[in-house]
């Protein structure tokens, strides 16, 4: 039992260290705006790297998140609701909640991993060291632009996912199930709510920050060689899932 116990206490220690030196890198991060446009070039080539290179993935993904969703809504709401409310639940479920989420579990292993392994690698070959040497801060050089880029293409990427899963889902409507597209989009304008989008959008915001702290975090406290950068590159994107899905809970409870 006391063995028990002294694990479960080291454990809590564990969590509580780590959540503060990931407020503290969070609040670096936040300062270091002042020089995001001094280091505008870092900001673009991260911009580039993390949303038009991710662009791809994401629209592949949205096209079967709606198509699946159209498949699996008109399954469960055949016999008991009109079938001119296909559509709007169909937008509902991936403007609200299978848009943004499923964009930032792909941006966590393609991402978060990533910035982890590449500032991981730089931490143990003493890269990061160099740099400070030089008297130039890491936070400053690495973790702002991959930060900033992440939480202003995220919400872009989710754009782009949403609106290709929509189309997904109306091809799958009326390819498959026969369902014409007047019928399929009857319900959506009248019931269109700005707020979905805000709310969808603010999670996305919220997802790419924790994509990107998480990496840098992790990324900045690398060891063990190549296989302690292994070992964080899974972290990384385990951390960051977990995340996801809890404030993903939190600001659903928040915002409806």
């Amino acid at each position: 039992m006391s063995f028990l116990i002294a694990n479960l206490g080291r454990a809590v220690i564990r969590f509580f260290t780590e959540a503060g030196e990931i407020f503290i890198l969070l609040g670096k991060i936040l300062a270091g705006y002042k020089g995001i446009y001094r280091d505008r070039q870092l900001l673009l080539d991260q911009l580039i790297v993390i949303g038009f290179n991710s662009l791809p993935i994401v629209l592949l993904v949205g096209t079967f998140t709606g198509a699946v969703s159209a498949w699996q809504t008109n399954y469960q709401i055949q016999n008991y609701v009109p079938i001119r409310f296909l559509g709007l639940a169909t937008y509902k479920a991936v403007i609200i909640e299978l848009g943004p989420v499923l964009t930032a579990l792909m941006l966590a292993g393609r991402v978060g991993a990533s910035i982890a392994a590449e500032l991981g690698t730089m931490k143990v070959t003493e890269q990061i060291d160099a740099l400070e040497s030089l008297a130039i801060n890491s936070v400053r050089y690495l973790a702002v632009p991959r930060f900033y880029a992440g939480i202003i293409m995220m919400p872009i990427l989710a754009i782009f996912s949403d609106v290709i899963a929509i189309a997904g889902a109306w091809l799958v409507a009326n390819v498959l199930l026969g369902i014409p597209s007047a019928i399929f989009f009857s319900e959506i304008q009248p019931r269109f709510n700005p707020y979905d989008v805000f709310a969808g959008l603010f999670k996305s915001v919220v997802f790419g920050a924790i994509i990107c702290l998480i990496g840098c975090y992790i990324g900045f406290n690398t060891s063990g060689g190549a296989e302690g950068v292994g070992k964080a590159t899974i972290r990384s994107f385990v951390l960051s899932a977990i995340l996801i899905l809890v404030f993903d809970y939190i600001l659903a409870t928040v915002f409806f």
